[in-house]
């Protein structure tokens, strides 16, 4: 690889392993995220379980399986500001609001990694595309609640591979894609599974009471530049891999510090 190459997906490395979510959000907010753990009822799992996978699937058939290769490229503040205004809201009503304000911050979030991708080559119209745009939810770099030996980025993708292909085959052969096609709901269903850690974090720090609705807005914008990080990352890895290799590019990157 070339020595440009490789600062690219050195940068690329920073953003995809560190930090994670918990913890851009501990340096923002301090103790209060901890104590919003706390604040969290017990069967609040179950309830973003749910939230997280409706959002998944509302972005799926909102945003991914809607996008066209010749719309105008978006600013990504342009989503930014939309993102804080879904999260004033959700920090206004508190986490009943959740299942409402987050399919609306999902959708918008994959709007934006849709430009970003589009912005390193991508072509919007391949479902290979599109799946690596859903593939983004599941990249949120280290996490307190991750298990430290399936955290990587590849390990991630390793995880996700079967269930992405799978879907790029069922998008590849349908003229009209049904999000509810099992080869579809298998991969939300995955990348849910690990988008919901993050998911916790972002309502963790929007249950502290001090919080409302300013600081709520504050932590949607956290959110979604978090995201935006990953997909830049993600999509920078990937350009690399069609210009080279993926083993070589793999190779590199794992030898990066």
């Amino acid at each position: 690889m070339t020595p440009e190459h490789l600062t690219e997906l050195g940068t690329a490395k920073r953003l995809l392993e560190h930090p994670g979510l918990a913890i851009k959000l501990a340096n923002l907010l301090g103790g209060p995220i901890e104590k919003g753990f706390e604040l969290l009822p017990a069967n609040w799992s179950r309830s973003i379980g749910r939230a997280t996978t409706d959002a998944l699937t509302a972005a799926l058939k909102g945003a991914v399986l809607t996008m066209d290769a010749s719309q105008t490229e978006a600013s990504p503040w342009w989503h930014k500001a939309a993102a804080v205004a879904s999260g004033a809201a959700g920090g206004f009503f508190g986490l009943p609001a959740l299942v409402v304000e987050l399919p609306v911050s999902t959708t918008i979030m994959c709007r934006s990694i849709a430009d970003i991708a589009r912005s390193h080559g991508e072509s919007l119209a391949d479902p290979e595309t599109q799946m690596a745009c859903v593939e983004v939810f599941a990249l949120g770099g280290p996490s307190k609640s991750d298990d430290a030996a399936d955290a990587g980025y590849f390990a991630t993708r390793a995880a996700l591979a079967k269930a992405v292909s799978d879907a790029v085959q069922y998008l590849g052969s349908h003229a009209v894609a049904e999000q509810s096609a099992p080869a579809l709901v298998r991969l939300v269903a995955l990348v849910a599974s690990r988008f919901q850690l993050q998911v916790t974090e972002k309502v963790a720090a929007q249950a502290v009471p001090i919080i409302g609705a300013a600081a709520g807005a504050f932590v949607n914008l956290l959110f979604i530049d978090h995201f935006q990080d990953m997909s830049r990352g993600h999509f920078t890895v990937r350009r690399l891999e069609r210009l080279y290799d993926p083993e070589t590019v793999r190779e590199e990157y794992t030898r990066l510090t």
